[in-house]
């Protein structure tokens, strides 16, 4: 079990500060791989019009681009909410970037009330993310929202 305050803690104490935004990410999605137990993907993807955009990430080579409203990250920005799927082969739409994915949990990011990017973490285990996971990323998001310019 995760233990999301000191998870938390730590991402401030990494990034408040740190005017540097891909090297503030980078030790995110760091942190998160590091951190969480059965997990094989942790990073972002930005919007850029029409579509997320990798960014930065720690696992295996993923999907460069999302179109918005498709995929579990596509429609958590779309629909602006997080989204906990036990299993990605039943999502209607799943984009497979990895076929060793088998749950995953997307929070929207947000900058000036508008959702800019989304916080993606992947499992090779299936039902692998509980409400106690999207509670405690949702606050990691909120962290990089306040101390990165997003």
């Amino acid at each position: 079990m995760t233990d999301y305050e000191v998870l938390n803690e730590q991402l401030a104490a990494l990034t408040e500060g740190v005017p540097h935004r891909v090297a503030n990410l980078a030790n995110a999605s760091a942190l998160l791989f590091e951190s969480l137990e059965d997990i094989n993907w942790a990073g972002f993807y930005f919007a850029e019009g029409d579509r997320l955009v990798l960014g930065t990430f720690q696992g295996r080579p993923a999907c460069i681009e999302i179109p918005m409203g498709q995929g579990v990250c596509g429609t958590a920005a779309a629909e602006d909410r997080p989204l906990v799927v036990e299993n990605v082969h039943e999502f209607e739409g799943h984009i497979a970037c990895d076929s060793a994915s088998n749950s995953e949990i997307v929070v929207p990011l947000h900058r000036d009330g508008r959702v800019v990017g989304v916080l993606d973490i992947d499992s090779p285990v299936f039902s692998r993310f509980t409400q106690e996971d999207c509670a405690g990323l949702e606050a990691f998001a909120g962290i990089l929202e306040r101390n990165i310019k997003l």
